[in-house]
């Protein structure tokens, strides 16, 4: 699964290069507001993965194979409905992500490109955000991969091809996206379904069940304002970071993707995280859950000090291949020890967020990033004004190391709530 994570933010790195390729600051300037406004949506919508992640290794550590199903149905019919109601409410979307981030008339521009072609793909991105947690609930990982490797693959080759080859330059990139989600949600459909099939014996005459459904919703709004949290801190990250001008808004949006390829690399053992402590909780064993804890947090530690050594080693030349104007260049370099510091300033987050999720213990999740999210804010207000975005930069490490430290301190007393005795 860090294979198949490590793709996604590969996809971003892709665009931005294929953007920067045309030298227009704008531009790129423009797919990264762009990109943030559906991480925004996107990632508050995440509870469609990380949530089906939970319950579905829950199922199958208890050995309900008919309730194992019944998650990814429900999962599925509420990816769809949510997705068709984003394309739409396209237009208010837009302006309210706009009018946060208040970029300069040209990067609104080639937002507003961006963004209308590529929200037609909203119902089928949830959809896979489904179908992604509910494979990965099952311990599948290599069909996991299958699946974002066709989905990423796609992407790229369709962002290279429509954007560059074809000269479509910001609306190939879009284009590119809506084709890869459209052919790996009916792709990942089929195969559930047929992985599935053995515990839809029973019929779906549950499917609606109100209880079931009171408990998706409820560990899914929780997840949603999780990661709705934490997605206002990127977004005020990035707002902060336009207020300075297009070219640090520029270099920035470049160093975010040293910080997304960090965490989609410590991504695959949070999955790891979340399948087996799921597993362990629905079958009642608390060793097998303390050493899930242990091992991932262990490797993790190891993943992310390789992560910052490469950023540290490699980060100029990677800068140099996304873009092509000198003066990003010159401000990405000067931030790049920054970014090259998520991996490790975030290591625990990232684990423990696997760990509560495959728990279930959402609320506890919920209320953590909220107290986290309070000490980005003060840093912000305290550092920005003072040190630029050097400030910002900081206030994102410390956002990322509180965020690991609060559910850190949380788990041993959750751990015996689960498991009493």
């Amino acid at each position: 699964m860090t294979l198949a994570f490590l793709s996604t933010p590969l996809l971003g790195a892709v665009d931005t290069a294929v953007v920067g390729q045309l030298g227009d600051p704008a531009l790129l300037g423009g797919i990264a507001v762009g990109a943030l406004v559906f991480d925004v949506i996107f990632s508050t919508f995440n509870f469609l993965r990380s949530g089906t992640t939970g319950m579905t290794a829950q199922a199958l550590g208890a050995g309900d194979r008919h309730a194992m199903s019944l998650v990814f149905l429900r999962a599925l019919v509420l990816a769809v409905g949510l997705g068709v109601s984003l394309v739409l409410l396209q237009a208010p979307i837009l302006s309210a992500g706009v009018g946060f981030i208040a970029p300069s008339p040209a990067v609104a521009e080639a937002t507003a490109v961006y963004f209308g072609i590529r929200i037609l793909s909203a119902p089928f991105a949830l959809a896979n955000y489904a179908i992604l947690g509910w494979v990965l609930g099952l311990g599948r990982a290599g069909l996991g991969l299958l699946l974002q490797t066709l989905l990423n693959g796609i992407n790229i080759a369709g962002s290279i091809i429509l954007g560059l080859t074809f000269g479509w330059g910001i609306a190939g990139v879009a284009w590119g996206t809506v084709i890869g989600e459209v052919v790996t949600a009916l792709v990942g459909v089929v195969v559930c379904l047929a992985i599935g099939r053995e515990g839809l014996r029973r019929g779906i005459a549950d499917l609606f069940e109100a209880a079931a459904f009171r408990r998706m919703i409820g560990i899914n709004g929780d997840i949603m304002i999780r990661s709705f949290a934490l997605l206002f801190a990127f977004a005020l990250f990035t707002r902060q970071g336009a207020a300075f001008g297009d070219t640090v808004l520029a270099a920035n949006a470049i160093l975010m993707n040293f910080f997304l390829i960090g965490g989609y690399f410590l991504d695959g053992l949070a999955n790891a995280a979340e399948q087996l402590a799921g597993r362990a909780v629905g079958a009642r064993r608390r060793a097998e859950f303390s050493t899930a804890v242990r091992l991932t947090v262990v490797w993790g530690v190891v993943f992310s000090t390789v992560a910052s050594a490469i950023f540290f080693i490699a980060g100029g030349p990677i800068i140099d291949l996304m873009t092509t104007s000198p003066d990003v260049r010159e401000a990405a370099r000067t931030f790049l020890p920054w970014a090259a510091l998520t991996p490790l300033a975030g290591v625990l987050a990232f684990q423990m967020d696997g760990v509560y999720i495959g728990a279930t213990w959402s609320k506890e999740m919920r209320n953590m990033m909220l107290a986290s999210l309070a000490i980005f804010l003060v840093v912000v207000v305290a550092a920005a004004p003072t040190l630029g975005n050097h400030g910002l930069w900081l206030a994102l490490l410390v956002f990322l190391g509180a965020r690991g430290i609060t559910l850190a301190l949380r788990l041993p007393r959750l751990s015996a709530r689960t498991f009493p005795g």
